[in-house]
C-alpha cells in the first residue's frame, strides 16, 4: 500500500477471504494491471491459500492484469505463470533502495475498495490523498488519546477493510504510533501453548498479546466483544490487561451488555469506551465519544466529532429533534468519498438523491434527549454480518446461480453474536428434490462464488415466496419469519398463505 503510495499508483486491496469470482469482479472494475499476492497467509496455525484464488479469478477473467507478483509467505509450492507470475524475493534482489516519492495533488486519487450495495455489484469507494489523511490522522490522535512516544497502539482489524487502512495503515502511520499488528485468529495460541486438539486450546490470544507487548489502546468489534463473552471471562481475567488505557469498537452498533462486558472485564471498569461511527465511505470516524470529555452511554456512539454535521431526519426529510428516523450528513467533511469508481450516476443516486442537499448514510438512527445518537443498522438492502457488508442482491445471485435453484430471496436474521446472520429463502426448480444434502451444497455454492462471509447461516428450501401483488418480495415477513416475530398484516401479499407455509416449515426445521 505504501509502495503504491509513494510511486503515485492507485491500490484497491481486496479482503483475502474473497472468492475468485469477487477477485475477478473486483480487477474488471478496477482494470487492474498488477496483482500483489502471496502463497498463503496464516489462519489457525496453518498456512491458508492465496495464490490459488487469484488463479482461478484470473483465468475466467481480469484481462488488463499483465504481471502477479507472489510473496511467498508460507513457502507452499504454488503453480507459477510463465511471463505473469514473478516472485517477489527475486523482484527484490536486484532492485534499488532508492525511490523517490512522486509529488501529487491533493486530490488525486489513493485507493479504491469495494462496499456493498444493494446491487449484484460491489460499489469501487473512491478516497483522495490530502482530505482523508487529515481525517484519520486527526480522528486516530484525538479519539484514541494518542500519546506516540509511549503508546502501543493496536487496531485488530483485517487491513482488506476500511478500517484497516483507516486506524491501522494510515492514522496510526502518520501520527508516527507504534502498532501492533497480528495475523490469525483470537483463539490460536502460540505454538508452544497448543495442546491437545483444536477445540481444547486456550482462547486467550488477544489478551496475551496486550500483556506481553503492553498495548495502551484496543480497537475492535462488537462481534469480536460477544465472542469473547460466550468464551467466558476466564480468558481475559488470567493476563495483565493493566496497560489498557483506552477501548474502542467499530463495524456496527454495540448492544449495552457487549459494552458492559467490554467496560468491566477488558477495561477494569476505568477505560474510556469509544463507540465510533463510520463507514468505508467516510473514511474516518464520525461519530464517537472523545475520551476524557464525553460523558458515554453504553450502545451509544454520542455525538459527532468537531467538524462534522449530523442530523437524524424523518420519511420527508424533516429534522427529528427526539425520537427515530435516518441518520444524515449536512456538510461535506475531509475525509469524504469522492466518487464510486466509473460510475457518477450510481454516486449520485446512493447518497444524495434521497434527501435535497444531504448524504443519505443508508443507517437508522434515534436521537435522545439528550442529543446523543443511537445507531440502529442498515434501513436497505444491504446485511452487516460481523461488521462485513454484504448485499442481499449479491447473496441472492449466487444463489439463483446454482442449478437447482429457481429463484430466492435472502435476509439479514437477528444474531446474537454476529449481529445479522444471512438467511436465505430458496425455490427449488422442478427437477430438484428437497434435501439435507442439497440444502448444503447450496450455502456452499455461496461460499464458493462470494467467499466464506457470505455463505447463509441458514437456507430454507421453500414452495413459494410471499410477493405483493405488484410481484416485489416482502422481505420485512421473511426477516419476521426467521426471527421468530409475529408476521402482522399480510393481506397486501398475492397469496396470503404463502408466509403462514414458510412460517410453519421453519418452525418445523432443524436449522438454527
Amino acid at each position: 500500500m505504501l509502495a503504491c503510495t509513494r510511486i503515485g499508483v492507485a491500490h484497491s486491496v481486496i479482503f483475502g477471504g474473497f472468492s475468485p469470482d469477487a477477485i475477478t469482479d473486483r480487477c474488471e472494475d478496477a482494470e487492474a494491471k498488477l496483482v500483489i499476492t502471496a502463497d498463503a497467509g496464516y489462519r489457525r496455525g496453518e498456512p491458508s491459500a492465496l495464490k490459488p484464488n487469484v488463479d482461478a479469478a484470473l483465468d475466467v477473467g481480469a484481462p488488463t492484469v499483465e504481471n502477479v507478483v507472489v510473496v511467498n509467505r508460507c513457502k507452499t509450492g504454488p503453480e507459477m505463470v510463465d511471463g505473469r507470475d514473478h516472485w517477489w524475493h527475486d523482484l527484490m534482489a536486484d532492485a534499488s533502495a532508492d525511490c523517490p516519492a512522486e509529488p501529487m495533488d491533493s486530490e488525486q486519487l489513493l485507493y479504491i475498495l469495494y462496499t456493498s450495495g444493494t446491487t449484484a455489484k460491489p460499489k469501487g469507494i473512491m478516497h483522495t490523498t490530502g482530505g482523508y489523511l487529515t481525517q484519520v490522522a486527526f480522528t486516530h490522535k484525538y479519539v484514541f488519546d494518542l500519546k506516540p512516544k509511549t503508546d502501543v497502539y493496536w487496531c485488530a482489524a483485517d487491513i482488506g477493510w476500511v478500517t484497516g487502512h483507516s486506524y491501522i495503515v494510515y492514522g496510526p502511520l502518520t501520527n508516527g504510533a507504534t502498532s501492533v499488528m497480528y495475523e490469525g485468529t483470537p483463539d490460536t495460541p502460540r505454538p508452544e501453548e497448543r495442546e491437545g486438539d483444536r477445540a481444547a486450546w486456550k482462547k486467550d490470544r488477544l489478551w496475551d498479546i496486550i500483556e506481553r507487548y503492553g498495548v495502551t489502546q484496543l480497537y475492535t468489534a462488537p462481534t469480536a466483544i460477544r465472542t469473547f463473552m460466550k468464551w467466558g471471562p476466564e480468558w481475559p481475567a488470567g493476563r495483565d490487561l493493566s496497560t489498557l488505557r483506552v477501548l474502542g469498537t467499530v463495524g456496527e452498533p454495540i448492544n449495552p451488555e457487549a459494552w458492559m462486558w467490554y467496560h468491566e472485564h477488558i477495561g477494569a471498569e476505568s477505560c474510556p469506551i469509544v463507540d465510533t461511527w463510520w463507514q468505508t465511505e467516510t473514511g474516518g470516524n464520525m461519530i464517537t465519544p472523545l475520551p476524557g470529555v464525553t460523558t458515554t452511554k453504553p450502545g451509544s456512539a454520542t455525538q459527532t466529532i468537531p467538524g462534522v454535521f449530523a442530523e437524524v431526519v424523518d420519511d420527508q426529510g424533516n429534522a427529528v429533534e427526539e425520537g427515530g428516523g435516518y441518520l444524515t450528513l449536512t456538510r461535506p467533511w475531509p475525509g469524504m468519498l469522492r466518487g464510486i469508481w466509473g460510475d457518477p450516476e450510481r454516486y449520485k443516486d446512493t447518497y444524495w438523491s434521497e434527501y435535497e442537499g444531504r448524504y443519505f448514510a443508508g443507517d437508522g438512527c434515534r436521537v435522545d434527549a439528550d442529543g446523543y445518537l443511537w445507531l440502529l443498522g442498515r434501513v436497505d438492502d444491504v446485511m452487516n454480518v460481523s461488521g462485513h457488508r454484504i448485499s442481499t442482491a449479491e447473496v441472492e445471485s449466487a444463489l439463483v446461480d446454482h442449478e437447482a435453484v429457481a429463484e430466492a430471496a435472502v435476509v439479514g436474521a437477528t444474531d446474537d453474536v454476529t449481529g445479522q446472520a444471512i438467511v436465505g429463502y430458496v425455490i427449488l426448480v422442478g427437477s430438484a428434490e428437497a434435501s439435507d444434502e442439497l440444502r448444503e451444497e447450496i450455502r456452499q455454492h455461496v461460499a464458493k462464488k462470494l467467499g466464506p462471509t457470505a455463505r447463509p447461516k441458514a437456507v430454507f428450501l421453500v414452495p413459494d415466496l410471499p410477493k405483493t401483488r405488484s410481484g416485489k418480495i416482502m422481505r420485512r415477513l421473511l426477516r419476521d419469519v426467521a426471527d421468530g416475530r409475529d408476521l402482522g398484516d399480510t393481506t397486501t401479499l398475492a397469496d396470503p398463505g404463502v408466509v403462514s407455509a414458510i412460517a410453519e416449515g421453519a418452525a418445523d426445521n432443524d436449522e438454527d
